[in-house]
């Protein structure tokens, strides 16, 4: 199969995504709250560093690098957690509707808080990945910056089908990783092509609606400008990272025989190229 076909069959199924975040317009309340919840929280983490440096910025340097590392732990630790958690809220509701029940945002916070502990093991293991990967990127030279490149994006791909597992299989972190790196060995071909139009249709919608936006604002404020565009960057994240979760719960419960409604079977079929 050409890279040309694998780029329309992508496309088709982030359309698909698309149109069952339009049938359940209240996802996109998930990446809203994680945003939000992100925002607050890791503002308060920055505050509280802030003022055990004395108020000073020049204090931020002094740290210990034992302290920048622990630091930079629970960074990643809250970060990663926060993401999961109603990451993990998005996977569950959509297959409450891949499977014809109701969809609340209750139902999804709800089975949040009931795999809580798989979540925070899982952000621990990650956080822990994350710091170790950025201290070495910061005390190495350009080739050992380039190699911690190269394993940044092997970590991204490997971890691919993370959330749901960590949802719907009774795994440690360590297994989740080799759960989700297996499915990805097995089955995944060129498909990072779906992934590839998210990213074009994030950049084209930002150029068309956020920065219109931002000049209209300037022409009444500098503040205005942008905070129009800051929010509807906002919002155009929030739309694109709730359709690729719905995107990543769809192929997850195809490959698992679960019913996937809205989903062409011989698109998704043809997101994968199954190894002999």
């Amino acid at each position: 199969m050409s890279f040309f076909t694998r780029l329309s069959n992508g496309w088709q199924i982030s359309m698909n995504s698309f149109k069952v975040l339009k049938e359940n317009k209240q996802l996109i309340l998930f990446p809203i709250l994680s945003g939000i919840s992100m925002i607050l929280i890791m503002g308060s983490f920055f505050l509280v560093m802030f003022g055990l440096a004395g108020w000073d910025t020049y204090g931020l340097e002094q740290f210990d690098d034992w302290v920048y590392l622990v630091s930079l732990l629970g960074y990643y630790l809250i970060n990663y957690f926060i993401v999961v958690f109603f990451n993990v809220a998005l996977t569950h509701c959509t297959r409450l509707y891949f499977h014809g029940e109701e969809v609340t945002i209750r139902k999804g916070i709800d089975f949040s808080i009931s795999r809580i502990g798989a979540i925070f093991s899982w952000a621990l293991f990650a956080a822990t990945v994350g710091t170790l990967l950025r201290y070495i990127q910061e005390n190495t030279g350009w080739l050992g910056r380039i190699i911690i490149g190269i394993l940044g994006i092997a970590w991204s791909v490997t971890t691919f089908f993370v959330v749901p597992v960590i949802a719907y299989e009774n795994l440690g972190p360590l297994g989740a990783f080799k759960r989700s790196a297996g499915i990805m060995k097995q089955q995944w071909g060129e498909s990072a092509a779906a992934t590839f139009n998210f990213t074009v249709i994030q950049v084209l919608a930002i150029i068309c609606i956020s920065i219109p936006l931002f000049i209209l604002g300037l022409a009444i404020h500098p503040a205005v400008g942008v905070a129009l565009g800051l929010l509807s960057a906002f919002v155009v994240m929030a739309v694109l990272s709730a359709a690729q979760t719905i995107f990543i719960s769809a192929i997850y419960h195809k490959i698992n025989g679960d019913p996937v409604q809205h989903f062409n079977d011989q698109f998704v079929e043809n997101l994968f190229v199954y190894k002999s």
